[in-house]
């Protein structure tokens, strides 16, 4: 079952999975406007589904476990962003951001969970982001949602375990879909002028310069994501793209050097009744 199956990421990894042979349902809003060649295939089921709506959520998951049998897989994928300068974003957009990166992902995620209990088995497949273990400018509202994702993931790998479950925070990089298009990508309804010139609003210049031409390729991206989520284990992250692999060594390289003179002092912060 893929979350946000009508585009981007999802749509690639529901095509590679239809591909594989598998049963997929595709989870989507406006599931008629699916692409025809997923929407058709003899093999997809598309159910319609908005994760910001509990009901739906239940609707579609007890239909997808009626038609298909079980639910072996759930990739949450669905997601926006937000971009702009912390002190631009409202309280109101960051909430409608988090209802559908964190919230919605909670909730379809509760959803499914106990069709996997009853099977002792089942895989969790998160769709993180580069920017879920990196804070970047211009960003802070979509990292903090995706920081979220990551630690939420984290935690159910080792609260399900016991119950044959998995789970995996996918921290893809930069990727030619649309998720640059005001479709998918929220900015700021009021800029202010001073970060004009500074990192946050950087990054916001930088949304039409890179939208559609993102180095990582979704087809390759989505084939890579179904291989490693058809394997037998799953790392607990999994990033995706060069750009994550580069980012992810400087930020460990980074924590690593800013530490090693504080180590000492840290640890003595111990409690001196403490073992």
């Amino acid at each position: 079952m893929i979350t946000g199956a009508g585009r981007g990421l999802g749509l690639e990894i529901a095509r590679t999975a239809l591909a594989g042979g598998e049963q997929v349902a595709l989870a989507a809003r406006l599931p008629e406007r699916l692409p025809e060649d997923v929407r058709t295939h003899p093999n997809a089921l598309p159910v319609g589904l908005d994760v910001t709506d509990q009901a739906q959520i239940a609707t579609a998951v007890t239909e997808v476990a009626d038609q298909l049998g079980t639910i072996d897989v759930l990739v949450n994928n669905a997601g926006r962003g937000l971009l702009g300068a912390l002190e631009e974003i409202t309280d109101a957009e960051a909430r409608s951001l988090f209802d559908v990166n964190v919230f919605g992902l909670i909730n379809t995620t509760r959803a499914v969970l106990p069709i996997m209990r009853a099977a002792g088995s089942g895989k969790l497949v998160h769709i993180g982001s580069r920017s879920g273990f990196e804070g970047e400018p211009g960003v802070s509202m979509y990292s903090a949602s995706k920081f979220a994702v990551a630690g939420i993931s984290e935690a159910l790998a080792a609260e399900l375990e016991s119950f044959g479950i998995q789970s995996m925070v996918v921290e893809p990089g930069v990727f030619r879909t649309d998720f640059l298009d005001a479709s998918s990508v929220q900015l700021p309804d009021h800029r202010i002028d001073v970060y004009d010139g500074t990192p946050a609003h950087v990054t916001l210049d930088w949304v039409d310069e890179a939208n559609h031409t993102q180095p990582g390729d979704p087809v390759k991206g989505a084939a890579f994501i179904y291989q490693v989520a058809s394997g037998e284990r799953l790392p607990l992250r999994l990033p995706v793209g060069q750009d994550a692999l580069d980012r992810r060594t400087e930020m460990n390289e980074r924590i690593e050097r800013e530490i090693t003179p504080l180590r000492e002092a840290s640890a003595a912060t111990a409690h001196p009744e403490s073992d």
